[in-house]
């Protein structure tokens, strides 16, 4: 799966804690996923951006000063870790 092809959930509920850490739930049922400060800066591009990797690409770049096909490559290993999780549908 790709961003531009799938989007979050509609039950999935997003937290970013104190520490920058990112907790997606189904609110009352506990935490089903978590990760650090990247995977959190990863969800708020690509929520920013419509689910587009292009615009979440561009943005991470700049951000972070770094290569985009690099950028593109882990962002779409971590939309697949999300996808696995069941956190994820196809648009």
């Amino acid at each position: 799966m790709s961003p531009g092809s799938v989007r979050p959930r509609s039950w999935v509920e997003a937290d970013v804690l104190a520490d920058g850490v990112l907790e997606l739930s189904a609110g009352a049922g506990g935490v089903l996923f978590r990760c650090g400060p990247a995977g959190t800066a990863m969800w708020i591009a690509l929520c920013q951006h419509g689910w587009l990797a292009e615009g979440a690409v561009g943005a991470l770049s700049a951000i972070w000063t770094a290569d985009r096909e690099n950028i593109r490559a882990e962002l779409d290993i971590w939309i697949g870790e999300l996808w696995d999780a069941g956190l994820l549908e196809q648009r």
